[in-house]
């Protein structure tokens, strides 16, 4: 489900960004093509939490030359994911039970342990597409759909975009804007907001509990849309320079909150004495810039960048993300990344809710909005084979840091690890004809 997986987006995303980021850099030769007029680049991504989640993705990217500096550009992704994902709940110095999401089932986390559901299962297919041509002199226009389809998410969007070269096409100007509708349609339906999660045994029949659940929901399924911007400058300083300047605001509408996350009402004492649904704000602003630079040095390639995120719901972000690419022979070469984030906390982030007090207007638990700072290290071993073709290897070690954002642990709660770290590893093969 689309929103389960959010707390690896950020992974691998830095890490298929280096299928079309890294291979620029390799780019020494014209490449033979295998269709006329077609370049292809593609990759095969692995990525494994230690005890949770794990999932494969198979990465195509196509462009297609139609002469007059026209191109159809054309994107395909499928992934599967599988494993457990943390619901929210705190971790107890006893054994917990938690209904599935489904409404159809049990599972129990031991004690100590974080709760994780672990029915999560998907698979996932996305497809882009863009065309893009000259309009006038020095003026370009692009315009693509996307689609992408889960078992209980859809996502429809449309995107375009300008691009004004300057200064002897030293200097790109651009604008684009997107918007997307998705739909998601969780098994079990929607859960009202602060609904207690239920559990069969105590009621007295199965007809009874069925008939609670249907209550506790809101809807079958429900929409979001996202209406983004995004205007860009990108100078050359010199023969050996390439900078680029973004800044980016984004719009998101309708239903923001995860339908299987929970937050733990806990009693003075630290225990857990009921899971509620949890509840987010029905709009998002973010704001973003960004700053990358290209730089040739002595044979070697940098690439080096920094985004700066805020929004309004008190979440900040840092990004820095640095690849240096080295020659260690004719045809290989080697390139270290590190990548660094650290982020604020959301507004209405809390770990768990106290019993006694009055249910504040939106609450989750969820840590990937909360406090955090993630580190990825890695490398990529790459040749560039005959014709121009660029075959690469990358490994990378991530790992993402939750931390307290100042709430006092009451009771037992002080005594259990309540912001694990979530290690992964990545493993990428790339191939570019």
């Amino acid at each position: 489900m689309q929103l389960k997986k959010l707390n690896i987006t950020a992974a691998l995303a830095a890490a298929s960004c280096a299928l079309i980021a890294g291979q620029s850099h390799a780019e020494t030769a014209k490449k033979d093509a295998l269709i006329e007029g077609w370049e292809f680049n593609s990759a095969f991504l692995y990525y494994k939490e230690t005890d949770r989640v794990q999932a494969a993705e198979a990465i195509l990217a196509a462009r297609g030359d139609f002469g007059d500096d026209k191109f159809l550009n054309l994107n395909l992704v499928v992934d599967t994911l599988t494993g457990a994902s943390a619901t929210g709940a705190v971790a107890q110095p006893n054994a917990q039970s938690f209904t599935r999401p489904s409404g159809e089932g049990s599972y129990t986390t031991a004690a100590g342990e974080t709760p994780l559901d672990d029915t999560f299962h998907d698979t996932r297919v996305q497809l882009d597409a863009s065309w893009e041509q000259p309009i006038a002199q020095n003026l370009r226009a692009t315009g693509g759909g996307h689609f992408s389809k889960e078992y209980d998410y859809l996502s429809l969007g449309v995107n375009g975009s300008l691009a004004w070269d300057l200064n002897n096409k030293n200097t790109t100007l651009s604008v684009g804007t997107a918007l997307s509708q998705d739909t998601i349609t969780p098994e079990g339906g929607i859960p009202s907001a602060f609904t207690p999660m239920l559990f069969k045994n105590n009621f007295g029949s199965e007809s009874a509990y069925e008939q609670a659940f249907d209550q506790s929901r809101a809807d079958d399924s429900d929409s979001k849309t996202t209406t983004e911007l995004l205007f860009g400058a990108t100078q050359v300083i010199s023969k050996d320079w390439l900078m680029q300047f973004n800044y980016s605001w984004s719009q998101a509408d309708g239903y923001m909150s995860d339908p299987f996350k929970v937050v733990s009402v806990v009693n003075a004492q630290g225990i857990t004495q009921q899971n509620l649904y949890e509840q987010r704000p029905e709009e998002r602003n973010k704001q973003s810039v960004y700053w990358q630079n290209k730089v040739h040095m002595a044979g070697t390639y940098l690439d080096l960048s920094y985004r700066y995120m805020w929004d309004d719901w008190s979440v900040k972000s840092h990004t820095v993300d640095t690849r240096w690419r080295f020659p260690v022979s004719n045809n290989w070469y080697i390139e270290p990344h590190v990548r660094f984030y650290q982020q604020s906390a959301a507004d209405f982030y809390k770990p768990f809710l106290m019993q006694g007090q009055a249910l504040p207007e939106f609450a989750s638990a969820d840590y990937r909005i909360g406090e955090m700072d993630a580190q990825t290290y890695g490398v990529k071993v790459g040749t560039v084979l005959d014709g121009g073709h660029d075959l690469g290897v990358r490994l990378e070690y991530y790992q993402q840091n939750p931390t307290n954002p100042g709430v006092e642990l009451p009771g037992a709660l002080a005594n259990v690890e309540l912001f694990p770290s979530v290690k992964a590893i990545m493993l990428q093969v790339s191939y570019s004809f």
